[in-house]
């Protein structure tokens, strides 16, 4: 028989197997033993968590001779032959290469006019559903949303937001999560013992932080150390597979930086690099690790690290201190977000860690150093040395609102003055029209407010947004009261010592008056 591989070997087969996932089996489990059969199910979230694994559970448990069961036999027939992926009634589909309206129409849309040959239900997996182009879609959706009876539909992706919204509403979602690291260990260890292998927990758990909560990664990376190791799989022999650095040197590193020992730090990245190690991996180890010791300076507890690691972990932590680990997180984060689109980026890693190793102490004498006194000149010398100080610079007071002397008046003016500030700060047009704005007068339920520009008056009446509106809106909730408002434009005199006016619109009567005389002015003249 050819080689199977770990991940394949290993798959779930039933649901008791599917480990992380209870919400998803219970939630499956009860609608099979009601009799409350979704026409169509979709399965979203990372890559490894067993979506795929679930639905051919699913179809085991729906087609099962002895079935619909919560619990499929995996003895009968049917069931063997879902396992074996024989099953012609049970159809899979991968998008990513199966993308185009065509495959859609000839394996699914014409397919689902015939009933199962075998099986009690004819079941349509398909994986990776986002890379299904629109069109393809568009002719999914009507079978999808009335199927017949005796079809059942399992979507699987790891991109939710990509599939339309027209088929996921027709769709029970079920969203799986990341595995847990317990329970990622969990498996490795149960694998490790069913293969008849020999191997140290501390390695076992460093596969399972690398594995990123994936299942399928973690037994991925198990079966690369089970080929590249001799009798047992060794911490270190995992650290060469994945291309990481120990956390011993990691923590050399670590602790030459807090110390500023600059050039123990550059040996120790000489060092490394003389191993092959990446830049990259370089970070990347430095993250795991400072994750291990920000758990450790906060006394979060690691079930599954033995006391020898607890140990190192807590040393580490109690030396470097906790205000030095957070800064180094971030540090590292930032670097390793910066590094890929570095040229040379050992180079610059080195700069980059050199930087942080800097003495704190050396940079906050600087900062206080007295500027050096000046030299006195002796009285010999012709020149005179003067020294000048400058004064220093201090900030304008804040401008504040003057009271009238009227209660209604300075509320009026501090309820503009507030409602100015919040609209500014929600937009920078508006704060640009009415940071300068005053309300100057409130008479008979109308608010005079004064504008620097006629352009800023423009733009709030005439306005295609309802600015008007908003700010009256908000003005009146300010205020405790419904008024009007209205807009009045600043005029400057050409005397600067001469008091500012505000020219008020003509309206009304006002307007009817003086157009009959200039135009009475222009008959009479003619």
């Amino acid at each position: 028989m050819s080689y199977v591989s770990l991940y394949r070997k290993y798959r779930s087969q039933t649901f008791g197997d599917l480990v992380g996932q209870d919400h998803v089996v219970r939630t499956l489990q009860n609608g099979i033993a009601t009799g409350r059969i979704a026409h169509s199910y979709l399965f979203t979230g990372p890559r490894g968590t067993g979506k795929t694994s679930t639905a051919r559970l699913l179809a085991k448990a729906l087609c099962c001779e002895n079935g619909p069961t919560p619990e499929p036999d995996n003895t009968c027939e049917i069931c063997t032959s879902i396992t074996a992926g024989s099953c012609i009634d049970v159809v899979e589909m991968d998008a990513a290469s199966e993308s185009g309206v065509e495959e859609i129409r000839e394996q699914i849309v014409e397919a689902v006019e015939y009933k199962p040959m075998i099986c009690r239900y004819k079941v349509f997996i398909i994986d990776e559903v986002h890379d299904l182009s629109s069109k393809a879609f568009d002719a999914l959706l009507k079978t999808i949303e009335e199927p017949p009876p005796h079809i059942i539909f399992v979507l699987a992706t790891t991109e939710y937001s990509k599939v339309p919204p027209t088929i996921r509403s027709r769709c029970q979602k079920h969203e799986f999560h990341r595995a847990g690291l317990q329970d990622l260990i969990s498996r490795l260890e149960y694998v490790v013992q069913g293969e008849g292998i020999e191997a140290e927990p501390a390695a076992l758990s460093a596969i399972a932080r690398m594995a990123d909560g994936g299942y399928r990664d973690a037994l991925t990376l198990l079966e690369q150390a089970i080929l590249t190791s001799d009798e047992k799989i060794t911490l270190a022999q995992v650290y060469d597979q994945l291309g990481l650095v120990s956390e011993e040197a990691i923590d050399g590193m670590l602790l030459a930086m807090r110390k500023g020992d600059v050039p123990s730090l550059v040996s120790q990245l000489e060092e490394i690099a003389r191993l092959g190690r990446d830049p990259r991996a370089i970070l990347d180890s430095m993250m795991h690790r400072l994750s291990d010791l920000t758990r450790a300076v906060y006394q979060i507890s690691d079930a599954h690290a033995d006391a020898l690691r607890e140990s190192s972990l807590h040393e580490t932590a109690v030396t470097l201190g906790k205000d030095a680990i957070l800064q180094f997180r971030y540090e590292v984060a930032e670097a390793h977000k910066l590094i890929r689109d570095i040229s040379l980026p050992r180079i610059w890693l080195e700069s980059r860690l050199v930087h942080l190793a800097a003495p704190p102490q050396v940079a906050s004498v600087a900062k206080v150093a007295p500027s050096p006194a000046p030299v006195k000149p002796e009285p010999s010398q012709a020149a005179k040395v003067e020294v000048k100080r400058e004064a220093p610079v201090e900030e304008p007071p804040k401008p504040v609102l003057e009271l009238t002397g009227d209660p209604e008046l300075d509320l009026a003016r501090s309820a503009w003055a507030k409602t100015a500030g919040e609209l500014g700060a929600k937009s920078g047009a508006m704060r640009a029209r009415l940071e300068k704005s005053l309300l100057v007068a409130l008479r008979e339920g109308v608010a005079s407010i004064q504008l620097e520009r006629a352009i800023d008056r423009d733009w709030i009446i005439e306005g295609t947004k309802k600015q008007a509106s908003t700010i009256l809106k908000l003005f009146c909730e300010n205020l405790g009261q419904q008024v009007e408002i209205q807009y009045v434009v600043q005029r400057r005199e050409s005397g600067p010592d001469e008091p500012t006016t505000v020219e008020l619109p003509l309206e009304g009567k006002k307007l009817e008056q003086l157009m009959k005389e200039t135009f009475g002015q222009a008959e009479e003249a003619s």
